[in-house]
């Protein structure tokens, strides 16, 4: 049993819980997951199970969401599960006003991600330093965002805009809630997220708990993205076998095949293809 789940996460449920139920359904404990989601966020989440579990690191790391943030508070956790820190009526805020500052968080950018979220500094998780009361300084990091499209704009006491962001990886979107709200001086937090895209997956196609178990994605579906290198057999038995191989290529990590898929290798800058991961060996 190898192969991918496209999995649409619950509200309340962590990624940890989705792997735990996929487990069960599928009477296997090979499992795992890509990209982490809040419990409070719904939608992609890349599920592997088998020796596909060994490919998670190789998917294309591109996101996509659909987010609401409210404006006029702030809270611990930089969304609507953290205590509210500020609060304060913004029904002054318009959408011209928030769209002039859209532009800054777009491209490479720097961005400090939440004092609540699964980051380790000196072997300890982030959470677990601010569930513990302690000072946390937290390195801003460099992310990139494509774009930011907006969806709706609801005026009010508390206004809420709704956003479409693709991203690269390592994007924090509640970080993104509370750097506009604190650059439009009013605070804000995330009151809802929905990742529509994940790892090459799309929401459209993806599955319900309930409508576990389903036929597995192959394996090589989800690695599509990487440049495909095709061997000859015997060429292809000796990169199975560990060897290297001469190749007149530019340097990159690639799709090995011969007439099937193979694994992960690894164009050297020298032109020489070694082994990343042997997925299906020649025997």
């Amino acid at each position: 049993m190898d192969g991918f789940l496209n999995l649409n996460k619950p509200f309340g449920f962590t990624s940890h819980d989705c792997v735990a139920k996929v487990r069960k359904i599928l009477g296997t404990k090979k499992v795992g997951h890509a990209g982490t989601l809040d419990p409070a966020a719904t939608g992609v989440l890349p599920i592997a199970v088998g020796r596909a579990t060994r490919l998670l690191q190789y998917l294309h790391h591109d996101k996509a969401y659909h987010a609401t943030i409210r404006f006029g508070m702030t809270t611990a956790t930089d969304d609507l599960e953290g205590a509210i820190l500020t609060q304060q009526r913004a029904p002054h805020l318009s959408l011209e006003t928030v769209q002039a500052k859209l532009a800054r968080f777009q491209g490479m950018i720097e961005q400090i991600p939440p004092n609540y979220s699964a980051i380790q500094i000196d072997g300890k998780r982030l959470y677990d330093l601010a569930r513990e009361g302690k000072p946390i300084d937290v390195p801003a990091r460099t992310i990139e965002i494509y774009s930011l499209q907006i969806l709706e704009w609801r005026a009010g006491e508390f206004p809420e805009l709704d956003l479409e962001i693709a991203c690269g990886s390592g994007t924090y979107i509640r970080s993104v809630a509370r750097d506009l709200g604190a650059e439009l001086g009013t605070g804000a937090t995330l009151a809802k997220l929905l990742r529509t895209e994940s790892n090459g997956f799309l929401l459209r196609d993806s599955l319900s708990i309930e409508e576990l178990p389903a036929p597995l994605m192959e394996s090589e579906q989800a690695v599509l993205h990487l440049p495909e290198v095709n061997l000859d057999e015997i060429t292809a038995r000796r990169w199975c076998q560990g060897q290297k191989i001469a190749l007149n290529l530019e340097a990159r990590i690639v799709r090995v095949k011969c007439d099937r898929f193979l694994g992960i290798g690894e164009v050297r800058e020298d032109g020489v293809l070694v082994p990343k991961m042997v997925y299906e060996p020649i025997a």
